[in-house]
């Protein structure tokens, strides 16, 4: 609080200053002092412990119409002070300093009556002149401090940002020579600041995207140089700058937000840490302080402000998930985040990261351990990554939907501009097979985030699944036309161009795949896939073969099994029983994961193995979700010929069967066949047929030709079963001849002649 000014004397340590004679005395003896400095201490004393902005001394100690370099002015304002009062900026007795925002009195000040004595009463006579010269001077700075204060309450808010406004975070300028700083303070600035629903932190897709018009690599550093002009191409309203500084065993940190278009400071901090582990801390502290002057409501920012200590405390981490994190591939960042984790154990958003890749890769076991590892330790994040946190436990390990679409809509009420909300729940639509309410969320996800590579990917697959092959053509060039990459964009290249019959399209995507770590294996098993598809199972093996060799040289052990699995349920599908059994062991010698075993007992019940089938079956159930369970049980009836009991059992997967890939369907279509129902049969291979982009190459769409041709040649139409017929051994004319199911069908349809 001010002090009473009607005694214009105060005193402070062995100092004394009489306000209204313009004089400062230490025990009664005057000390020379300019007016420029006596001005600045007399409004530091007016507001003991207070901090005195630098702006409030600008405007309350030189006019408007001064024209100065006022920064320089005012440090030598201080310096003269200080050497006045024999103080120290490094060891304040009583003027502290607070870089960048201002000064504050540190000292106990005493407001003394003029009738007191001093021991200075002698000196006190001063002209009436210049006394009154003085009185008029300190009624000035009074009533200039207090228009100061409104002038400087409205410029606060005019310096403020709107909920519309983007912020760019530039590195952190890191002088303490010790490298763990570097990329990691960033990490956590953008880690804090995204808990909040106000501030809008450009993205890593918009900043890499910026950078590419810039000519500039995505992984170039955000130097202070660099950044403003990232901002303003980005069109965004400010930019933030970081540094850290060590004094002895100290570490001072600073935050600045400069308005990217005027140059204008907006508003900074500075910290100190006791200690390299009190860093993240400090930091924490100051990025809830720059929420909070950037415009966000204290309320809001004190209600959701989760530390960034309390994520990880542990530098070395943070450094190893940001390595992480700006990792260009899928397969590069994985050791990045299993080090995190091995660092620190409870590294929430580590293990949420390496759930991510493993879901890519099909590493299912691992990525189910993970993302639960997650969950568990969801307490230790913001409330934004809690939301992630849940969407993701219940779609990839609970698989209950309806609470992870109760979870993703909560999330994006509390963050509308969240593109990652949109995604969960776009996720959770397209597990019940809702493709085109998927389609819409994926869409406003790609509106907030318009240069996000990935998700243009699979925005053009969900056009793929609704048979709008166009639309998912238009979405890649699109994404082609911005300049940008991901597996995800060649993948869909791929499947377009083999919808399209293009083959020469389909090996160029292929040959982009080379040499990439894990985006080489996942091609090789598509083209082996694709000439499954066409019956050319020499050449399949061959590709299957390569794909689980590289899965393996790129530590994919699971993924590697799980082709492998699928190598064997073709061989058994093809009638191969001897290769199909082979398979089976090479599969689960590399892996126990769930979706091995479920191949694998599927495998083995098709060949005919029911005692090796249930075995596995029993493994599977303390594994996998019930739906699994009920779809192989289902196939089980189906080899043993009980249709009424399948089919009663397939209509539990009725609702979710688009998300199976029409499995389901495909299997009630031979359960029909057993119940020598043709016409239901047909009805359901159909379906295989209409949803011809959701199936791509998968084996059962060529295969849904041969048993349709078998389903009308029930109902006694030969004329459409011939037509099935002749369309599978279409698909089929280069195929292996020896296959046993080709011969099959061969002969089948010469009794349709």
């Amino acid at each position: 609080m001010p002090l009473e000014t009607r005694s214009p004397l105060l005193r402070f340590g062995t100092f004394e200053v009489d306000v209204y004679a313009g004089e400062l005395r230490k025990q009664g003896v005057r000390i020379k002092l300019q007016e420029q400095p006596f001005r600045v201490l007399t409004l530091l004393l007016q507001r003991p412990g207070e901090v005195v902005t630098r702006e409030e001394l600008r405007s309350s100690t030189w006019p408007a119409d001064t024209f100065v370099d006022f920064d320089s002015s005012l440090n030598t304002s201080i310096n003269k002070l200080r050497e006045a009062l024999g103080d120290s900026a490094d060891n304040p007795r009583f003027i502290e300093t607070l870089p960048r925002r201002g000064y504050r009195f540190i000292a106990p000040v005493t407001s003394i009556d003029r009738k007191e004595p001093t021991a200075a009463a002698s000196a006190t006579a001063a002209a009436p002149t210049h006394k009154w010269k003085v009185v008029v001077l300190v009624m000035a700075v009074v009533l200039a401090a207090a228009v100061a204060g409104g002038l400087f309450w409205r410029s606060r808010q005019a310096r403020r940002l709107t909920e519309k406004d983007t912020i760019v975070i530039a590195d952190f300028a890191n002088s303490t020579g010790d490298a763990v700083f570097d990329d990691t303070l960033k990490t956590a600035l953008n880690i804090s600041l995204r808990q909040s629903p106000f501030l809008n932190v450009l993205s890593d897709s918009e900043v890499a995207k910026t950078l590419q018009q810039m000519t500039r690599p995505a992984s170039t550093k955000l130097t202070p140089e660099l950044v403003g002009e990232v901002c303003q191409r980005a069109g965004s309203k400010a930019y933030l700058v970081g540094s850290i500084g060590s004094l002895g065993s100290q570490y001072v940190l600073g935050l600045k937000a400069v308005n990217c278009q005027s140059g204008e400071t907006l508003t900074e901090e500075q910290v100190t840490a006791v200690s390299k582990e009190k860093v993240l801390e400090a930091l924490g502290g100051a990025s809830s302080k720059l929420r909070s002057e950037l415009g966000e409501s204290l309320t809001m920012v004190q209600k959701l402000d989760v530390p960034v200590a309390a994520t990880t405390s542990s530098l070395e981490a943070l450094k190893a998930y940001s390595f992480g994190v700006r990792a260009q591939v899928y397969a590069e960042s994985l050791p990045y985040f299993k080090r995190a984790v091995e660092l620190d154990p409870n590294f929430a958003l580590a293990y949420a990261a390496m759930g991510r890749v493993y879901r890519v890769f099909h590493e299912d076991s691992l990525r189910t351990e993970s993302i639960k590892k997650a969950y568990e330790l969801r307490d230790r994040v913001s409330e934004r990554e809690k939301w992630r946190l849940s969407v993701d436990y219940y779609i990839l390990v609970a698989d209950d939907v309806d609470k992870a679409i109760q979870a993703a809509e909560a999330w994006g009420q509390s963050y509308p501009r969240d593109s990652e909300a949109h995604e969960g729940l776009a996720e959770a639509y397209r597990r019940l097979g809702q493709f085109d309410k998927a389609l819409a969320q994926y869409e406003a996800a790609l509106h907030l985030d318009p240069n996000n590579a990935s998700l243009y990917g699979i925005v053009a697959l969900m056009y793929m699944h609704l048979n709008r092959l166009d639309e998912a053509n238009t979405i890649v060039e699109q994404a082609l036309a911005r300049k940008l990459d991901h597996s995800f964009l060649h993948g869909d290249l791929y499947y377009l161009a083999f919808l399209n019959g293009d083959t020469a399209g389909m090996q160029q995507q292929v040959e982009w795949a080379a040499g990439r770590p894990g985006d080489e294996a996942y091609f090789l098993n598509v083209q082996s896939d694709t000439e499954a598809y066409y019956g050319r199972l020499a050449k399949a093996r061959e590709f299957s073969r390569r794909a689980i060799q590289s899965a393996i040289r790129a530590d994919f052990k699971d993924t590697a099994a799980h082709w492998q699995a699928i190598a064997a349920l073709r061989e058994a599908t093809f009638g191969n029983s001897q290769g199909a059994k082979r398979d089976v062991a090479a599969a689960l010698a590399l892996s126990r994961d769930g979706s091995v075993i479920s191949v694998a007992a599927l495998t083995l019940e098709r060949v005919g193995d029911h005692p090796g089938a249930e075995s596995l079956l029993a493994e599977l159930e303390r594994s996998q979700p019930s739906n699994t369970q009920t779809y192989l049980r289902a196939e089980m009836e189906v080899t043993k010929g009980n249709a009424a009991q399948a089919l009663a059992l397939l209509e539990i997967l009725a609702p979710r069967e688009l998300w199976w890939g029409l499995q389901p369907a495909y299997l009630r279509g031979q359960a029909y066949l057993l119940a020598h129902n043709g016409e239901a049969a047909a009805a359901e291979f159909q379906k295989l047929l209409h949803y011809r982009g959701l199936l791509r190459h998968e084996l059962i769409g060529a295969l849904a030709h041969l048993q349709l041709g078998r389903a009308y040649a029930l109902t006694g139409d030969t004329t459409k079963a011939k037509m099935a017929y002749q369309d599978f051994l279409t698909l089929w004319k280069d195929a292996d001849p020896d296959i046993p199911i080709l011969k099959q069908a061969k002969a089948e349809y010469a009794k349709l002649q």
